[in-house]
């Protein structure tokens, strides 16, 4: 088959993991990311990559974004959000920074197939995607796609959704994002 065949799949697979995600739960974290003094991500592989992405388009908004383990990085306080990416909800450092968060009395919130994880469990906001091989006993929708992928691919359409939200609810334009956006390139 040739490669326009599976684009067209992806973007199929796309459509539909989109059309699950619920209003109320984005809606509840632009909210919680307005009123937070910083908001940080974590996340591990693919998923924290995109993350990263994420963080950066929060940079250019205005919002005072850092991703976890990079040198740059501030101390966690009390109004601060933790917006942590992780599939499976499980990963050990994952969850080791979940509760290091609490315990700082941070805002915890995840974006993840299982809002019954360990983390989900800890969160104050849980955001749920669509499944992949990670939860083969409550999904029913099957993916062409390796691995995650699908996940990692709605994860990142999600917080691009995400920004224009918050650009939306704060009268923000892409122009103006410009000046924030790096210059030593």
């Amino acid at each position: 088959m040739e490669t326009s065949y599976y684009l067209s799949k992806v973007i199929d697979e796309l459509s539909y993991s989109i059309n699950q995600i619920s209003d109320a739960e984005a809606e509840s974290l632009v909210n919680m990311m307005t009123t937070s003094s910083k908001v940080f991500v974590a996340g591990a592989g693919r998923s924290g990559l995109i993350a990263k992405s994420f963080a950066m388009r929060m940079m250019h908004m205005g919002i005072n974004s850092y991703v976890i383990g990079e040198t740059v990085t501030p101390n966690v306080e009390q109004n601060d959000l933790l917006i942590i990416s992780s599939g499976s909800g499980e990963t050990k450092s994952l969850v080791s920074m979940a509760e290091k968060a609490k315990s700082l009395e941070a805002k915890l919130a995840i974006v993840t197939i299982l809002p019954e994880s360990t983390i989900g469990k800890l969160a104050d906001i849980t955001v749920k995607l669509p499944g992949s091989p990670k939860d083969k006993e409550t999904s029913q929708y099957m993916t062409i796609q390796p691995m995650a992928s699908l996940f990692e691919q709605t994860l990142l359409v999600f917080y691009d959704a995400l920004i224009l939200r918050y650009m939306e609810k704060n009268s923000l334009y892409s122009d103006s994002m410009f000046s924030r956006h790096a210059n030593l390139e």
